[in-house]
């Protein structure tokens, strides 16, 4: 899988999760690591989530997984904190901010669950 590849497909599972309830801003940098490498941003400003391929540089929070280990996140087969347990994850930066990434993660899951 090319990094292009990658990155539409995280990009389509992230588009459409509600963070109106959000009132932050929220700004994570995931760099990607092995097959698919590259880095992009997802952001939530002002309700609204936007997941770009870019470096962001006034982020909160940096993640470095492989492709497949934050596909696994975000199709909520793993959990965010037992992958930085299992050194899946490595998190760098405003870990109480980095913690918001999991509800990001379960909001998201909710709303696939009612939309099937």
């Amino acid at each position: 899988m090319t990094y292009a590849e990658f990155f539409a497909e995280v990009k389509g599972k992230f588009v459409g999760a509600d963070v109106s309830g959000i009132e932050e801003h929220l700004a994570y940098q995931f760099n990607i690591t092995g097959e698919a490498s590259g880095i992009f941003y997802v952001e939530v400003k002002e309700g609204e989530l936007y997941v770009e391929p870019y470096e962001y540089f006034d982020r909160d929070a940096i993640f470095t997984c492989s492709a497949e280990t934050l596909m696994k996140i975000a199709s909520g087969k793993l959990d965010p904190i037992m992958a930085v347990t299992l050194q899946q994850l490595k998190v760098d930066g405003n870990i109480e901010k980095a913690l918001k990434f999991k509800e990001l993660v379960e909001r998201n899951q909710g709303r696939k669950r009612k939309n099937k």
